[in-house]
């Protein structure tokens, strides 16, 4: 709905508005979020595998020089 009454009113604006109507971006809050949230779960399991391997790298070394 919202870009209808935007393409309809592009008809009776001068170029430059049109380039400014062009260049304002939405954002939804919820997209937002959900981004944030995976990136949280991202990071997290890169701590984890980081953590997993930095440990078993130990053992290992342990092992061998042991």
């Amino acid at each position: 709905m919202k870009n209808r009454f935007l393409s309809s009113e592009k008809k009776y604006l001068n170029k430059n508005d049109i380039n400014n109507l062009d260049n304002i971006k939405s954002t939804n809050i919820n997209v937002l979020l959900n981004r944030v949230k995976l990136d949280r779960k991202k990071e997290s399991r890169k701590k984890i595998l980081f953590t997993a391997t930095a440990s078993l790298g130990l053992v290992i070394f342990g092992v061998l020089i042991f």
